[in-house]
């Protein structure tokens, strides 16, 4: 009898920190319906802190996005000779390296022209028609090889190791182990509707003010000078900076540390609901942007999202024009804490 040959199978999503956050169901459930598979992904150096640790996976592949990294990395996709590659959103540059590196089976999204002349299979999201979950859309292309779930939860792993680390760097800039922490995420890279820092700054003062025991924690590196001047006016030892994280992997500690995660929707919102923090998520009605298309998942995350009569009477008529800003008070956020 011919020996079944073994799955290889490439996963791939390249872009950003709440986008690869989305694959790790997928991966799991790879895992749990192919025991016997050599599971891989490919990402960005950045994002690729996201999977350390993850058990499902065998290998994290690396593309720097840059022309110079293209054929190295066709060249290590050709030599490990996958059976199987994912390409969870279109990637016209991904979707070539994998042609040339003779990866067999090809699923992407959509019909793309590259994908067309790359002879790549296509999962449709139709149009977004009925609206479902980002994690459900990419769980497609697992389900177009085998895997049946509707288990959408991600996940990171991080070592005990790491976590102490985090929690001691906590400790030397004034947030204890037994403080109630909160970190308030207050940017978005530009990728979702937000909150002015006025309005932040209004937040976090109410916080304080409500809840004496809570030390406040900024984790954005997008924060203004003028911003933090206004903060350290308050002369607050409950209010801590810990935006220096060097590698998205420390900042994924630090939130780990943590009770309670506020932001935008935005990729630390994500990586909070993963790591089974409470998450409080602001969301915008937009269909494309609204929490029932990237909500944070998890029976320990709430999403508040601007109401659609305020975003019908408020917003621009195509939506582009987005009054966030008011569309979520700050009293509906301190009562959901």
């Amino acid at each position: 009898m011919k020996k079944k040959r073994q799955k290889k199978i490439l996963v791939v999503r390249t872009d950003r920190v709440g986008d690869v956050v989305m694959i790790t169901p997928m991966l799991r459930e790879l895992r749990r319906t192919f025991p016997d598979a050599y599971i891989a992904t490919l990402t960005n150096p950045n994002t690729a802190d996201i999977l350390i640790g993850n058990p499902h996976i065998d290998k994290i592949i690396t593309d720097d996005l840059q022309g110079d990294s293209f054929d190295a990395v066709v060249s290590e996709l050709k030599e490990l000779k996958f059976t199987h590659g994912l390409l969870v959103m279109p990637t016209k540059r991904a979707a070539y390296q994998m042609f040339a590196a003779g990866v067999k089976e090809r699923i992407g999204v959509g019909r793309k022209i590259y994908e067309l002349i790359t002879f790549m299979k296509s999962v449709s999201r139709n149009k977004y028609i009925p609206l479902r979950h980002e994690a459900d859309y990419c769980m497609d292309l697992a389900r177009y090889i085998g895997v049946e779930t509707n288990n959408l939860s991600p996940e990171i792993f991080l070592t005990a190791a790491e976590k102490e680390i985090a929690l001691k760097t906590l400790v030397e800039i004034g947030a204890g182990k037994d403080d109630f922490k909160i970190i308030v995420h207050t940017g978005s890279g530009h990728s979702s509707s937000n909150w002015s820092e006025a309005k932040y700054f209004e937040l976090i003062k109410k916080i304080l003010n409500e809840h004496p025991d809570a030390k406040i924690i900024l984790t954005a590196k997008e924060m203004s000078e003028k911003f933090r001047m206004q903060l350290h006016e308050l002369k607050s030892a409950d209010i801590i900076f810990a935006d220096r994280a060097k590698r998205l992997r420390e900042l994924i500690s630090i939130i780990s540390c943590a009770d309670m995660l506020i932001a935008p929707s935005t990729g630390p919102l994500h990586i909070a609901a993963a790591l089974g923090i409470k998450t409080i998520g602001l969301y915008c009605h937009r269909r494309m942007n609204c929490a029932k298309h990237w909500g944070a998942l998890g029976d320990k995350a709430l999403n508040i999202e601007v109401s659609a009569e305020f975003c019908d009477s408020t917003c621009s008529s195509d939506k582009e024009i987005c009054r966030f800003e008011n569309g979520i008070d700050i009293g509906e956020v301190l009562s959901k804490i």
